[in-house]
């Protein structure tokens, strides 16, 4: 190409040549050959090469302050994305500022690290999961992976998320994983912001039991009596809980990859994530709103008392001992521990069966024949509907 032009503008130099000539021979247009030609005659042959076609000047182009200003937030933000990044930029500034400028800038200063590229299966069968249409329609509930203070303290703290807002409620280190422990922070959870409809948890301990009925733990026990409905994930499918596990793996990024020197260091470190998470993080999922935008406490608010479960006609109240057992027609029936001091409702379905129910949930029946509880299947089939 160069050596063509050369040629070209050794002729077009040459006394009497007739450029237009040359142009149809050359292919190029009269224009072109003018400006090559003025270009050697003033410059040399030199001038020839292929020219940058950026223009010189852009009045779109970020200026120092700008991007500084990008860089400072990312160096704040290290985790989030050009998405949120620019639109946190926009906020501050009131300047327009386009995802794709945004990432240029932080790939260009090195703050954009290459994801590897993930391989794509099948998505597994899942089951039939409540789907929330509002806040407080499903509360997700579960431990995350514990790591260790710089004291050598273990953390594991204990999440709680509304499922429709993305509103972390809680991420709190318990002291301990007993019940009586879960339930306080529970309760503290259920006065400052109401009731669920629908608690959503894993299969392990506190939250579950598989050896008694229903699958039913004391925990989970109190809550159905307070007409919570409960909802569990298959053993050993975290995607079923995706939305949480996926929040699990910002703490791990932005909190538990820098370990604290104690407890309360750790637990005032988790306590700044959330409001960050909750009031600052733009999600992309809530199309760049924050979840402390769209949350709002429940109307169903938590009983001063120990709720009495009344099961109306048809039903006969029995009080559980603190055993588990049951008195009927003259003799013990042993139910499970999980029942103590809660009232349940026998109904008779025919001649030699009577049905125990606890609240809403049919827990068993009794064989009149032998006296013996056969506890129903732990798991229902279908994800119970949410009430109007």
């Amino acid at each position: 190409m160069i050596e063509q032009r050369r040629q070209f503008v050794r002729q077009a130099l040459a006394k009497g040549a007739n450029l237009s000539a040359l142009c149809r021979q050359f292919g190029i247009t009269r224009k072109t050959g003018r400006l090559w030609r003025e270009r050697a005659r003033t410059e040399g042959s030199a001038a020839l090469r292929e020219r940058s076609r950026r223009p010189l000047t852009s009045p779109h182009r970020l200026q120092e302050e700008e991007v500084c200003q990008l860089v400072l937030l990312k160096s704040a933000w290290p985790h989030w994305g050009p998405k949120k990044i620019a639109q946190l930029y926009r906020e501050s500034t009131d300047r327009p500022l386009s995802v794709s400028s945004c990432h240029r800038v932080l790939k260009a200063c090195g703050l954009v690290a290459l994801r590897k590229r993930r391989v794509r299966r099948p998505a597994s069968v899942s089951v039939a999961a409540v789907v929330p249409r509002q806040p407080n329609d499903v509360w997700t509930i579960d431990f995350k992976g514990w790591w260790r203070t710089r004291d050598g303290q273990r953390c594991e703290p204990l999440t709680v998320r509304d499922a429709f807002s993305r509103y972390v409620l809680a991420a709190h280190v318990p002291a301990d994983a007993r019940t009586e422990t879960i339930q306080r922070e529970i309760d503290r959870l259920f006065r400052a912001h109401g009731l669920p409809k629908v608690i959503k948890t894993d299969n392990g301990v506190p939250f579950a039991c598989p050896r008694s009925p229903r699958g039913l733990s004391r925990l989970a026990a109190g809550w159905v009596a307070l007409g919570i409905q409960l909802e569990h994930s298959r053993p050993a499918h975290p995607q079923d809980n995706g939305g949480h596990e996926r929040m699990h793996r910002d703490i791990e990024a932005e909190v538990a990859a820098h370990a604290q020197v104690d407890a309360a260091a750790q637990q005032a470190a988790l306590e700044i994530w959330r409001q960050e998470h909750n009031h600052l993080r733009p999600h992309e999922r809530l199309h760049g709103r924050r979840p402390a935008e769209l949350y709002a406490p429940s109307p169903r608010l938590l009983p001063p008392a120990k709720p009495e479960l009344d099961y109306g006609v048809g039903y006969l109240p029995r009080l559980v001992n603190s055993t588990g057992a049951i008195s009927y027609r003259g003799k013990l029936v042993h139910l499970s521990a999980v029942f103590a001091g809660w009232h349940v409702g026998l109904r008779l379905r025919d001649e030699l069966t009577v049905e125990v129910w606890f609240s809403y949930l049919l827990v068993g029946t009794i064989n009149l024949h032998s006296r013996r509880f056969d506890s129903a299947p732990s798991r229902s089939v279908k994800a119970p509907a949410l009430a109007a």
